[in-house]
């Protein structure tokens, strides 16, 4: 749905379908008819409604095969919704089973992850309003063990490939794409200003520009040029907490360098100012078999980074002294409407920071809530209704937009 729809500072806001279990199309599109309307009919009865699809390489195939994608979008049409944006990070399963730091593979590296993203866009193009532009969020590089130099060198080029796709498909119909980096903590890329300076460094200019060039047949101005179309940064706001950026680094930092912010995700982690023994403890709660929880703790010796909450507990366990020195921040996605989680503070306030400076500077206009977490929290913070809880946060972003 649009947010200030008759100002200059209008966004479309979505959520993320990722917070619904399903890999399979069916799945998938039986989510959409049940819970998206739902929860328009509560958010926006009387307003075309914006919906922000997940789909997996499985769902994307099905979809991608014979009259099912012109079902779905006159089915959007009739049920007054529409798609942007697409969420073309996790590949494979994303709900039930162990998914860790397999949710970055296959990584930019790997040529599945191009085949799935072209479908993505061949998929997201025929979905888009007229007029609209749209954008698919992906995966900031690889996961950091497996960016080696060569792997880097690969992902460079299968970005630059995929761009030249997106250029040619904008060249015959006039709907422009965008692929959005997300950082993400122990990732290739974990902070918006490495994406940046990857995109400036490598994509814009160097083995990126020449690939794309080589494709294209454009020259190294226009080129370059392109490839700032259709290139760019989803910048995460639990993300972007947990590795303290400023949230005006975050909003502000991709248009000073002439790149898109193609989308904003609107999330919220956990936060301890402070450790004692029994927080810590409380905390082992949220320590849940699915997804990593990445922890970046702030110390007088700097940042310092546990790849999910378990080894971080255990390293806090081992060093009672050093408590007092130590905030922690950590990538668990807790609801955007919660100042608290039970003992814990949350990341709200970074959030509110930075809606108020993308609505003041025209940041973005594609803002999607992605609390994908309520199967895994403590049971006595999860939902009774996923509606409500969905209906609540997106409410939440309405609220402060105006205020």
């Amino acid at each position: 749905m649009k947010l200030s729809p008759s100002s200059p500072a209008s966004a479309d806001l979505t959520y993320c379908t990722n917070i619904h279990p399903g890999e399979r199309w069916d799945e998938v599109r039986r989510n959409v008819e049940t819970y998206a309307t739902a929860v328009r009919a509560k958010i926006a009865p009387d307003r075309p409604f914006s919906l922000g699809l997940r789909l997996s390489a499985a769902a994307a195939e099905t979809l991608a095969g014979g009259d099912e994608r012109w079902q779905f979008r006159a089915w959007l049409d009739t049920a007054g919704m529409y798609v942007r944006t697409i969420n073309g990070f996790p590949f494979g399963t994303f709900h039930g089973t162990a998914v860790k730091e397999n949710v970055y593979r296959p990584d930019w590296s790997e040529s599945a992850r191009v085949d799935y993203t072209l479908r993505l866009a061949d998929l997201l193009s025929d979905l888009l309003p007229e007029g609209a532009s749209g954008n698919i969020s992906t995966v900031p590089g690889s996961f950091r063990p497996r960016a080696t130099p060569s792997a880097a060198a690969a992902m460079v080029r299968h970005l630059a490939l995929v761009a030249a796709a997106l250029w040619r498909r904008r060249a015959q119909s006039g709907r422009r794409i965008v692929l959005a980096l997300e950082p993400e903590p122990e990732c290739l890329l974990e902070t918006t200003e490495e994406v940046i300076a990857f995109l400036q460094d490598r994509c814009f200019r160097s083995d990126g520009l020449d690939a794309f060039c080589h494709v294209t047949g454009l020259d190294r101005g226009a080129g370059e040029a392109a490839l700032r179309e259709h290139l760019g940064v989803c910048v995460d706001l639990c993300h972007a907490a947990v590795e303290y950026e400023a949230p005006r680094t975050s909003v502000n930092l991709p248009a000073r360098a002439g790149i898109a912010l193609a989308k904003v995700q609107i999330s919220s982690g956990l936060r301890l100012a402070t450790l004692d023994a029994e927080r810590l403890r409380r905390l082992r709660e949220f320590a849940d078999p699915v997804y990593l929880h990445q922890v970046v703790a702030r110390t007088s010796r700097g940042l310092e980074r546990h790849l999910d909450l378990e080894p971080a507990l255990r390293t806090a366990a081992a060093a009672p002294e050093r408590w007092p020195d130590e905030e922690w921040r950590i990538h668990f996605h807790v609801p955007v409407f919660s100042e608290r989680v039970g003992a814990f503070e949350t990341t709200q306030s970074f959030v509110e920071a930075a809606l108020t400076e993308i609505r003041t500077r025209q940041a973005c206009d594609c803002l999607e809530v992605e609390t994908y977490t309520w199967d895994v929290l403590p049971p006595e913070f999860r939902p009774s209704s996923v509606v409500e809880a969905i209906s609540r946060e997106l409410q939440w972003v309405v609220d402060q937009w105006s205020t």
